[in-house]
């Protein structure tokens, strides 16, 4: 029986990191495809909106087929689409808008550390020192990245943005894997087409799309000096960054787990910096790119030194690095998932809200997401 088991967790593990890794690579090349249809005229939030409701529209037969998971589960899945769509995708290009792709991005990976702050401050867990020690690490990462001692020479406001897009992630992390748990569990499938759903309602009703020039799609775009028709980028958003980035995203959150999930996810960052630097001519000097390394460093820290602490207290159904995470989003789910979800929004917002006002909390789509 353990044999079979340990088999079962070996082949989830050996499916789930390859799609993590394709995921994380997708999410990664979504800023550098989105900025210049941002350059040519539209706003950061239109195009979040493009992004999204394309990707919707794209899922909408797959949304048809798994209709009964909105009747299940209908906290979970407004959460997911409000949090891990909307809230994420938005904060991440109003950010991108302000500051460089790779540092915007970067931002947004201090998500993961979110997690721990959640379940050291909200589910009153032990967090042990190592991961408090990441934290730190990533931390002082963020300010060579802002270069906060030039007083936030990258734009405070942009960076703000990146903060929020963090909060929105841990709801990413933690809904993915609350749907696969209670006593109505969730396709992964649907998780992600009724979450792209919610969130092109939600933003539909925020941005206003009929006040953009979507005419700018029918010309071209200029990408560092180079000419390329303006859906090309679009399309590879859509499609690539958005669509099979959150399928092959949610599903290996249900294999891996938040925690280990997050620290595969944390590669975004890397792909968005070097695509930046080849596509968009971007360039970070020495103390972005140390203090880059720095966050992704404590990142990783963090997120392989909390199962040590919390394996003997979940009694969850996974072993290693996936076991606190888990039993974090079972509880949240709950028997009936809907009111643990939304729940688990507002324990987000509070998080952003603390972050807003200044508090020092270990810190996406955002990525993301």
């Amino acid at each position: 029986m353990h044999s079979s088991k340990s088999t079962a967790g070996a082949m989830a593990g050996r499916l789930g990191l390859p799609l993590a890794l394709v995921s994380a690579f997708a999410f990664g090349g979504s800023g550098t495809a989105a900025k210049p249809l941002i350059e040519a005229g539209l706003s950061p939030l239109h195009v979040v909106w493009l992004r999204v409701t394309g990707a919707a529209l794209v899922l909408l037969p797959l949304a048809y087929r798994h209709r009964d998971a909105f009747r299940r589960r209908p906290g979970l899945l407004l959460g997911f689409g409000l949090l891990a769509v909307a809230g994420v995708q938005a904060c991440y290009f109003a950010s991108l808008s302000r500051i460089p792709v790779g540092v915007a991005l970067l931002i947004e990976y201090l998500g993961p550390l979110l997690l721990l702050g959640y379940i050291k401050y909200v589910q009153r867990r032990p967090v042990s020192r190592a991961a408090t020690i990441g934290a730190g690490v990533a931390v002082t990462g963020l300010a060579c990245v802002v270069e906060i001692w030039h007083g936030l020479a990258f734009d405070a406001l942009g960076v703000l943005f990146g903060l929020g897009a963090a909060c929105c992630q841990v709801g990413y992390f933690l809904l993915a894997d609350a749907g696969r748990r209670g006593d109505r569990p969730v396709d992964p499938m649907a998780v992600s087409a009724y979450g792209l759903l919610i969130g092109a309602i939600a933003l539909t009703a925020f941005t206003r799309p009929w006040e953009a020039d979507w005419s700018i799609l029918g010309g071209h775009v200029n990408m560092n000096g180079h000419s390329l028709p303006a859906l090309l980028p679009a399309a590879w958003m859509v499609l690539v960054a958005t669509v099979l980035a959150y399928l092959t995203g949610v599903v290996s959150v249900q294999y891996l787990s938040p925690a280990v999930a997050a620290v595969v996810a944390n590669l975004e960052a890397v792909v968005a910096t070097v695509t930046a630097w080849f596509l968009l001519g971007e360039q970070l000097g020495a103390p972005q790119l140390a203090g880059g390394l720095l966050v992704l460093v404590g990142a990783f820290a963090a997120q392989t030194s909390k199962p040590a602490e919390a394996a003997g207290a979940t009694g969850g159904p996974r072993s290693g690095p996936g076991a606190d995470p888990a039993s974090v989003a079972a509880d949240i789910s709950g028997a009936g998932g809907e009111d643990g979800s939304t729940d688990e929004a507002g324990a987000d917002e509070d998080l952003g809200a603390g972050i807003a006002a200044g508090r020092q909390i270990p810190v996406q789509p955002n990525q993301s997401r």
